[in-house]
């Protein structure tokens, strides 16, 4: 089983009447119901308000993917959660990053950019497409997705250079995007989602959850390793060196 936990503020839903009529669980609940319906995925969900954020020690050593959507209360977020997230990153955690997430605390401390990029909030069209088809995110997709109602993210988005550039975005008024991107950091495998403004359906669209789905499973972690120290190696008594 692939162990997730999906983080959210928990606030949008809260706060906004039109946010709750397209999320009533919130982001984090609409994306924890579509993944707990996969055999291979199990599925929890944490918020900004819980004790230390959601992500205890405790929760962070049973989650092999954490997916993260942040908005309106980046700021808020503990730095000692943050050194915890990374820390486990680094020992081999996949973590998928959505949306305005680009600013959340942990993956510009991934990232070490300031993730800054241009927008516009309208009702604005974006056609996904798909340049990397052999990715495993991309499998089973077509060539390129519509979304109809969308918040515009455009160039320059400022991110290190991607491993790996699976999705460019292309808006209505003519600008681009690099809409889904990969790292590895430290054992860890990171990837970058664009789409997913909260006030649109966008993550009920069936071509978005299959990204999500093949996501988790491409970022999910063969192991994960104790972290890393730097210890004081000694030569080896049987070495050649000393023969």
């Amino acid at each position: 089983m692939i162990r997730v936990t999906v983080w959210n503020e928990g606030l949008h839903e809260k706060v906004s009447k039109e946010v709750a009529a397209v999320y009533p669980k919130g982001i984090h609940g609409a994306i924890a119901d579509m993944l707990g319906t996969q055999e291979d995925i199990e599925v929890r969900t944490a918020t900004l308000r819980q004790w230390k954020n959601g992500l205890t020690d405790e929760v962070l050593e049973n989650t092999d993917v954490l997916i993260w959507w942040g908005h309106m209360a980046h700021g808020m977020v503990s730095d000692k959660t943050v050194e915890r997230v990374c820390k486990r990153v680094l020992r081999g955690m996949g973590f998928i990053a959505l949306h305005s997430a680009h600013f959340s605390k942990p993956f510009k401390k991934l990232m070490g950019t300031s993730c800054s990029l241009q927008w516009r909030e309208q009702d604005d069209h974006e056609r996904l497409w798909v340049v990397n088809p052999a990715h495993p995110i991309a499998q089973g997709l077509p060539p390129f997705i519509e979304i109809p109602n969308v918040e515009m993210y455009g160039e320059r988005f400022d991110i290190p250079e991607p491993q790996e550039l699976v999705f460019l975005g292309w808006f209505s008024g003519g600008e681009v995007f690099r809409s889904g991107c990969t790292w590895q950091r430290g054992n860890g495998k990171v990837f970058y989602f664009q789409p997913g403004h909260e006030s649109f359906p966008i993550y009920h669209m069936p071509e978005v959850q299959k990204i999500l789905t093949n996501a988790v499973r491409w970022a999910a972690p063969l192991q994960i390793f104790p972290e890393a120290t730097a210890p004081n190696a000694k030569v080896p008594p049987e070495s050649v060196y000393q023969k």
